[in-house]
């Protein structure tokens, strides 16, 4: 038997998705801070951190991998952070969530495989791949 979400918490869960997807670090710090989860996800199985990561909010990205966020965890499509800041060409979010152990490979596709399809060699270089 399925509740009914309490529309507080849809409201608060909206809010929060929209500071990724604007990159309000500060503010997803606080929230996350106070108990919001840092893995939380849509209803596409988006996290917070996906949305800031696509949308080019490195900021964002690092405060919630500081505070415990998977940087690998795919949505519901198999995607990751990683391969979705490949394909949007946003490096500094790359290289943020590298920096946190983001593995290249992983996802479908992967942000390796999003490189090869793009040719972007210096993503290629980047993650080691030939």
């Amino acid at each position: 038997m399925s509740e009914t979400p309490d529309p507080e918490v849809v409201e608060l869960a909206s809010k929060v998705f929209d500071l990724a997807r604007t990159g309000d670090a500060d503010a997803l710090a606080a929230y996350v801070d106070a108990g919001v989860p840092a893995n939380l996800t849509n209803d596409r199985g988006d996290t917070l951190v996906m949305l800031a990561a696509y949308h080019g909010h490195a900021a964002a990205v690092t405060a919630l991998l500081d505070r415990g966020a998977e940087a690998d965890r795919p949505n519901d499509r198999g995607q990751t952070p990683l391969a979705g800041a490949v394909f949007k060409g946003e490096d500094a979010v790359i290289r943020a969530l590298l920096a946190a152990g983001a593995n290249p490979e992983a996802g479908t596709p992967s942000a390796l495989d999003t490189a090869r399809m793009f040719g972007k060699t210096e993503l290629l270089e980047l993650f080691g791949a030939r």
